[in-house]
């Protein structure tokens, strides 16, 4: 069974984003799964997708009916983190506001600890 956690967050416009997505895509049930991989150009790079599947080592938060979810290798390095949803002319993003960063790129992408 995954982890239900509330130190990690979804914001209302990435909750209406991801249902969005899910609605075009014909999955109502869809969930945001965040994942941080090694690389980037700060040494950690945040990698999105809609969820397959929950795995029983999964943590799960959820915002207006909306599941974000996160691997347990990933969850130490977006700890307190907040995922938003940012619309602007330079572009559509989620974007990761992470408080354990001690530093980040340019665009956001990436980050070190």
């Amino acid at each position: 069974m995954a982890t239900q956690i509330s130190d990690i967050s979804l914001s209302p416009a990435a909750a209406a984003r991801v249902r969005w997505i899910a609605t075009r895509k014909g999955d109502a049930e869809a969930a945001l799964r965040l994942a941080v991989d090694g690389g980037g150009c700060s040494g950690f790079t945040y990698r999105f997708g809609l969820a397959e599947s929950i795995d029983a080592d999964d943590v799960v938060t959820e915002t207006d009916g909306v599941k974000l979810v996160v691997d347990s290798v990933s969850i130490d390095l977006v700890r307190g983190c907040v995922v938003d949803f940012v619309d602007s002319l330079g572009g559509s993003s989620f974007k990761v506001e992470n408080p354990n960063a001690a530093s980040g790129c340019g665009c956001g992408s990436s980050f070190s600890i």
